[in-house]
């Protein structure tokens, strides 16, 4: 058998110097080739399938489409199956800002949300808080994005996990980090996990992006991370999360019962920015709204699908600049608290009435223009939240 060792005592110095020094050269180009195999294939799609190293969802339970859905999801009414409940009630509801950026379209994970809020987050350009909570499956989202203070107001109803990436922090009303320490929010900011619970994906649209557009996680991830902070169902002192939680009301599909039928809502958060205005389109074979965002189908990339939606609701708030000396204003503000107008479409019809809510934690309560508690078809709630005097048009 051939012996290294013993090559190398037979030579010289000089002689054993260059035979180690060829040995590491070959070694070298061998790894290199070796990586540049691996990392060349990572996102090139095999047999039309997307393969990368990155990390991504684990293998985790999922319902079963035969099994009975007899559990009905606090968050927005849909029905589960008693597995997905016996696993959502060892935690608490996670809050993902996911932005809106035209380059971050299309997005992941939006559509297996429970709840959805949306809003300006500077210069006309939307984002998203998707509420998840009763979906049993792991889900990727992403791209996420930075915190910002109206938010945490929403996320207050819940006391909910906040997963973001940094945010506003400049001294004043919007300074989001600061209210994350003062609020005692569930903080997951990716500044403080970092890989592999979150990681960014240049390629996750066959296209390189801006790196702000590339943050990824899953759900379980980040519900195992809040797990390891004490975070689940209920507080060290045995308190749950829902304790407090008031749940609103849901019914059942009530489509065509006579009234004409609202087919477009047509929902614009700044004027002239057609980018991130939205229509609405009702489909009456699934009693559901399906979304378009700046003119196009808005798709979710885990599955290609337009998103859609049973309920929607428009709430218009007052809406202001932080006036706190970050660069061209940007910051916002929204009055979250209070009461003021809105829209709720489901069913194919227009209910016209107002949103309260009387402290950032007490919970939102829509109500008709004779004052009663309107009801939630059971499904998916996505709220939109525009500006005093917004255009919506249906």
């Amino acid at each position: 058998m051939f012996n290294f060792s013993n090559l190398l005592n037979n030579l010289s110095s000089l002689q054993r110097s260059l035979v180690v020094s060829i040995a590491a050269i070959v070694l070298f180009v061998a790894s290199v080739g070796i990586s540049y195999t691996l990392f060349s294939r990572a996102g090139q799609p095999i047999n039309g399938q997307l393969v990368t190293s990155l990390p991504g969802p684990a293998t985790s339970i999922t319902e079963e489409p035969d099994e009975p859905k007899t559990e009905e999801c606090p968050l927005n009414g849909s029905m589960r199956t008693k597995k997905a409940k016996d696993n959502w009630v060892t935690r608490r509801p996670l809050a993902v800002v996911i932005e809106n950026h035209t380059e971050a379209r299309p997005q992941s994970g939006l559509s297996s949300a429970d709840i959805i809020y949306e809003a300006v987050a500077e210069g006309g350009i939307t984002r998203f808080m998707g509420v998840f909570y009763c979906n049993l499956s792991d889900v990727q989202v992403g791209p996420v994005r930075s915190a910002r203070t109206y938010f945490l107001d929403w996320l207050g109803e819940y006391d909910a996990l906040y997963a973001h990436v940094g945010g506003a922090n400049t001294s004043g009303p919007a300074d989001a980090l600061g209210q994350i320490i003062k609020y005692g929010v569930k903080d997951l900011n990716q500044f403080s996990i970092g890989f592999p619970t979150f990681w960014r994906d240049y390629q996750r649209l066959g296209r390189p992006v801006a790196t702000e557009h590339t943050m990824y996680s899953t759900t379980q991830k980040l519900w195992e991370i809040g797990a390891k902070r004490g975070w689940v169902a209920a507080d060290a002192a045995g308190k749950n999360w829902d304790s407090n939680f008031i749940k609103w009301k849901f019914k059942e599909d009530a489509a065509g019962s006579g009234q004409p039928v609202v087919s477009s809502i047509n929902v614009e958060f700044w004027q002239g920015y057609s980018d991130y205005a939205v229509t609405w389109g009702y489909d009456s074979t699934c009693n559901c709204y399906k979304r378009k965002n700046g003119g196009a189908e808005h798709l979710d990339l885990n599955n290609n699908q337009q998103m859609l939606t049973k309920n929607i609701v428009v709430q218009f708030e007052r809406e202001s600049h932080a006036n706190d000396g970050y660069e061209g204003n940007a910051h916002l503000l929204y009055g979250t608290t209070g009461s003021g107008k809105a829209l709720v479409f489901q069913d194919g019809k227009a209910v016209e009435g107002k949103w309260t809510k009387a402290s950032r934690i007490s919970r939102s309560k829509y109500t008709d223009n004779k004052g009663n508690e309107i009801s939630f078809n059971k499904g998916l709630i996505w709220i939109q939240t525009v500006p005093e005097g917004a255009r919506v048009s249906y």
